[in-house]
């Protein structure tokens, strides 16, 4: 049987001189195994945007290359991986600067502080990175927490107003780190750390703690950088702090940005790719 030609429409030539900065694939679910420090690997569902830049001669990008480099991975995505495969998508596409985004939730095991009935809480996590002249990772999380509001407490009779809050923690690192240390740090940051599974004697110790301990949206994001700090592991961080208000019709926030980087050349290459292991 005699086969015909396909014709390639992506690699004809466009005549309009028009190079464009990332194309790709983008909200792509896929099935993926992250590095766990109790149990060394768990099986998630990422949410990936794959990109690359087209040249100005190219109509368009091979899509199908981004799944064929994903499908090869996905049974490890971690930091330790992140800029391989961004290699790789740069090798298999020929192009000059390579871009991936995941999103995924991770779910920890956690007991309860005084039954300690077992119960399960999951965080949003995502990796970003890029890779062209020079390599670039961030890590981040988002932490629920709860918090008693310092103000409420000194002026009420019967108690305070408290609410729930999310504690959103961007980095960049220099050597290994678990993503629960992260989570550790936040919780210690807040009026109260939360829990999927309470029982009533549960439930009298987390609003007790919380209530000794109260907390403007400022403390916590000062809290956790002084823990970040102790660290000594990453030269750029943001860490934003939101807590619903139950008495009031919006959020309070804060957000601190630090950066300790060195000048730019030292960016080149792997630098924020060194870990012994991930998430």
């Amino acid at each position: 049987m005699k086969v015909c030609a396909i014709p390639d429409v992506q690699n004809m030539p466009d005549e309009r001189n028009i190079p464009i900065d990332k194309v790709g694939v983008r909200g792509l679910r896929y099935p993926i195994s992250v590095k766990d420090r109790k149990k060394c690997l768990q099986h998630t569902v990422g949410l990936f945007d794959l990109f690359v830049n087209l040249p100005k001669e190219f109509k368009g990008t091979h899509m199908s290359r981004f799944i064929e480099v994903l499908n090869e991975y996905r049974g490890e995505i971690s930091m330790q991986k992140f800029q391989e495969v961004l290699q790789k998508i740069k090798d298999k596409l020929h192009a000059k600067s390579a871009h991936m985004n995941v999103e995924f939730p991770y779910f920890v095991e956690k007991n309860a502080p005084v039954t300690n009935t077992p119960g399960i809480m999951s965080y949003t996590c995502f990796m970003r990175g890029s890779l062209a002249e020079r390599s670039d990772l961030i890590i981040g999380l988002e932490v629920p927490v709860t918090t008693v509001c310092p103000c409420s407490k000194e002026i009420s009779d019967y108690g305070a107003h408290n609410q729930r809050g999310i504690v959103r923690v961007q980095l960049r690192f220099r050597k290994f780190f678990w993503i629960e240390e992260i989570i550790e740090i936040v919780e210690s940051s807040a009026s109260s750390e939360i829990y999927s599974m309470l029982k009533r004697p549960d439930e009298k110790y987390v609003t007790e703690k919380a209530f000794e301990n109260p907390m403007f949206v400022e403390d916590v994001v000062r809290a956790a950088v002084s823990r970040l700090r102790e660290k000594d592991n990453f030269p750029w961080y943001r860490i934003e702090a939101e807590t619903f208000e139950s008495i009031h019709n919006h959020s309070a926030y804060a957000l601190i940005e630090k950066d300790f980087s060195p000048t730019p050349e030292c960016f080149q290459g792997p630098c924020f790719m060194r870990s012994n292991g991930s998430f």
